[in-house]
């Protein structure tokens, strides 16, 4: 750990149920003419409207791009870019998913910073000047994208998921209205809340977590183990959707500030190169990462063990953290999380990928943070076993 610990929040975090409403006064305080930047989806389901309705109400003028259809890209940053110079914007609200809120972001600070969103990897470009101001408005409870200074743009031409991390794109105001939620299929709920867990989990054995990120790690554990399958089950459950985009949020917090681990690395290419959705890629991988790193977290994995089953207080670390890894499997399973060849990736195209996979995530930085740093070679093993995974079979071998 830094002998000095940072953490970076939204300006505004309004959250609770019906917050949604106050999206109009809060657009009113940062700008005049606004750029909407959603999907279809929320345009069907009234959300894209609601907003119009308010924003109108509030004397704001707005613009509308609806062409995120999948993970972002710098394709659909470039056309959202477009219509915001166009339309002569001076403020964007996003309402969607993480896909919508992170192509919000790379628009943010491309209008204020100039370039494309790929000169800012790897801090080569560092966004000096203040950002467009940004209101995200999740409707799942899964990235935690609103509460976060990193957005993950996939570079169309290299296939590679561009992981940018700046301050600069922190959204200025985040609006957690868990109602949103409600219109969250089951299979959607299940991936974005396993996606919030990994979140939650890599920040507290990140080798850059610190007490600040400790605090909302295991807040927001406590809430996604206590309400997910609630939540999954039965989607009108509000006060389990309830805690459930709280706890997404606080888990994006934490990462954001502790950073993701072996998890998210591998994760990434198996989204650019296979079209996995980011949820979905994190809960395959998981079990198997945490089964790898287990020997070099006992402590911290035992508190997650402890967790899930508040009984095993008595227990050593070594069986709280071992049973840590049988409750996420379980959980897994409960949630029909697939394994990559049950998504239906081909094999032989998934072990031809399999070198660049591993390659570029350790480019990522992000198995760096991991409590035990794997190698190459080990990212391929992992790949290998990840992809015919047995949720119900024993551990891997360390």
């Amino acid at each position: 750990m830094e002998n000095f610990a940072l953490l970076r929040s939204p300006q505004t975090i309004i959250y609770g149920r019906n917050s949604f409403d106050q999206s109009g006064t809060e657009a009113s305080l940062l700008g005049k003419n606004a750029l909407i930047i959603s999907d279809k989806i929320m345009k069907n389901l009234g959300y894209v409207d609601r907003c119009e309705t308010m924003l109108k109400s509030q004397g704001v003028n707005f613009s509308i791009y609806l062409g995120v259809e999948s993970e972002p890209t710098d394709q659909y940053v470039s056309e959202a870019m477009s219509v915001f110079v166009q339309a002569g914007c001076d403020l964007i609200i996003s309402i969607g998913g993480g896909s919508c809120i992170d192509t919000a972001k790379a628009v943010s600070i491309l209008a204020t910073n100039g370039g494309s969103i790929g000169d800012y990897i790897g801090q080569r470009k560092v966004a000096k000047v203040k950002p467009i101001p940004h209101i995200a408005i999740p409707t799942t409870a899964g990235t935690g994208s609103e509460a976060t200074d990193v957005t993950i743009i996939t570079d169309t031409v290299t296939d590679i998921k561009m992981m940018i991390k700046q301050p600069a794109l922190m959204p200025a105001v985040a609006i957690v209205d868990p109602l949103l939620t409600v219109s969250s299929p089951q299979h959607v709920t299940a991936a974005t809340g396993v996606d919030a867990l990994s979140h939650a989990i890599e920040a507290y054995i990140s080798q850059k977590s610190h007490p600040m990120t400790d605090t909302l790690a295991l807040s927001a554990m406590k809430l996604i183990v206590n309400n997910l399958v609630s939540a999954y089950e039965d989607g009108e459950n509000l006060d389990a959707r309830e805690a459930m985009s709280l706890g997404s949020m606080q888990a994006g917090m934490a990462f954001s500030n502790a950073s993701v681990c072996l998890v998210h690395g591998m994760s990434r290419p198996i989204g650019a190169l296979f079209h996995v959705p980011h949820g979905y890629s994190n809960a395959m991988l998981l079990p198997a990462v945490l089964e790898f790193s287990q020997n070099s977290c006992i402590e911290r994995l035992a508190d997650v063990g402890r967790i899930f089953d508040p009984k095993l207080e008595q227990e050593s670390d070594e069986v709280a953290s071992l049973s840590a890894v049988s409750a996420v499997k379980k959980l897994c399973q409960t949630l029909n999380i697939p394994n990559l060849r049950g998504w239906g990736i081909n094999k032989e195209q998934f072990d031809k990928a399999v070198s660049k996979m591993a390659i570029d995530a350790l480019a990522s930085g992000s198995p760096g943070n991991n409590p035990r740093v794997p190698t190459q070679e080990e990212i391929e093993e992992l790949y290998d076993i990840c992809y015919s995974y047995n949720f119900n079979g024993p551990a891997i071998v360390n």
